[in-house]
């Protein structure tokens, strides 16, 4: 714990969100490759105690963004969307064995209009 404490706030913040985005794509979307023939409560229940790590890093993670590392909540949820697309476009392309498409690139740069919008002081 030591360590955690010198790493500045708001990456303290960032490098949760991301372990917790992980979690929630893989309880989100590995059931669709890993229990592909399992009844989908079979997977639901999987899903659901995976989800459970998700929630035991999100939860500080935004608790130290809004309390401590002075992020608004539109920042943190603008920030939690970047995450997500950044963790699942290689989950999906490497995991579950998706095309690339130009689309990507494309939904990338709205999210980068999204946070240029949110983080801006107007």
């Amino acid at each position: 714990m030591q360590i955690l404490t010198q790493i500045p706030l708001s990456a303290q913040t960032i490098l949760l969100l991301v372990a917790s985005n992980i979690f929630m794509t893989f309880a989100w979307y590995g059931h669709l490759k890993s229990l592909a023939t399992a009844p989908w409560y079979t997977a639901a229940m999987v899903s659901w105690g995976i989800a459970l790590f998700e929630y035991l890093l999100q939860v500080p993670a935004n608790r130290i963004g809004f309390q401590q590392a002075g992020f608004s909540i539109a920042q943190l949820k603008i920030m939690q969307e970047v995450i997500t697309l950044a963790v699942f476009l290689p989950f999906a392309m490497i995991y579950l064995k998706q095309p690339f498409k130009l689309d990507f690139v494309w939904a990338g740069l709205c999210m980068v209009g999204a946070v240029y919008f949110i983080f801006r002081t107007p």
